[in-house]
């Protein structure tokens, strides 16, 4: 199944060696919760401060900013799709609806990543191949079970829900989810 992709190449970005491994992993932790608090604004210096290592070992792992943001959402991509696998085993519906309830939040973080890159990217097309690729699998489900409409596919879905967790001018988080809602069961039968 498409979903080890995303995991096999973070794996492959990971260095081998066990000190190295480890200023990888803390300076990804550090940069997902710098640009989470940030944004696309995220200074790589107090990134590198976060993680507890110098600014050339953020470099060695990750020579261009892009570079850490590439990985950053690949390991955002590789959550999304083993929460696909992760609901599978509920009803249809429920099974959907718990997937994109984790798209959403992913909506929000990959926001924050994209918005610092400077280019499209090889392995961002992948992801969103991979991404789309672990949802299939639900809708096909919820279609079968009489549950979603059979028109409708997983691009609409992801397109739909992205657009509405993405406005910016909700007047409060209540009302944000409440949109939300009326989105996610527009397309249930």
């Amino acid at each position: 199944m498409t979903t080890v992709a995303p995991a096999s190449a973070l794996a492959e970005r990971r260095p081998k060696r066990a000190d190295a491994a480890r200023n990888f992993d803390a300076l990804v932790a550090a940069g997902r919760a710098a640009f989470a608090e940030s944004g696309s604004d995220a200074s790589l210096e107090d990134i590198a401060r976060r993680a507890g290592v110098g600014i050339g070992t953020l470099y060695r792992n990750f020579p261009t900013r892009d570079d850490l943001i590439e990985t950053l959402y690949l390991g955002e991509v590789d959550a999304l799709a083993a929460s696909a696998l992760e609901v599978a085993s509920l009803e249809p519906w429920d099974a959907l609806r718990a997937w994109l309830d984790r798209f959403v939040s992913y909506v929000g973080t990959k926001h924050a990543l994209l918005d610092g890159l400077n280019r499209e990217s090889s392995v961002l097309t992948q992801c969103r191949h991979i991404m789309l690729s672990a949802g299939e699998p639900l809708l096909s489900r919820a279609q079968q079970a009489g549950a979603v409409d059979p028109d409708i596919t997983i691009s609409d879905v992801v397109k739909l829900v992205s657009g509405v967790a993405a406005v910016a001018s909700y007047d409060s988080p209540a009302q944000r989810e409440r949109v939300l809602n009326l989105a996610i069961n527009a397309i249930r039968r």
